[in-house]
């Protein structure tokens, strides 16, 4: 999938309710799990976590 120009993965785990998500922005490569019965909330959470990524590395470019 891709949000904002970044590619990211959301898979579901052995774990029923658990996710783990990846993205990668430049060289670093950012990973996790979050827990929630909902596919599309899991994948909302990934996309909020790569506005964070962006605006920080916004700002320390400003």
């Amino acid at each position: 999938m891709n949000h904002r120009g970044v590619e990211f993965t959301v898979a579901k785990t052995a774990i029923p309710g658990i996710w783990q998500w990846q993205f990668r922005i430049g060289d670093a490569t950012k990973t996790g799990k979050t827990e929630t019965k909902i596919d599309l909330l899991a994948i909302r959470r990934v996309q909020l976590r790569i506005d964070r990524e962006l605006k920080a590395i916004g700002r320390k470019t400003a």
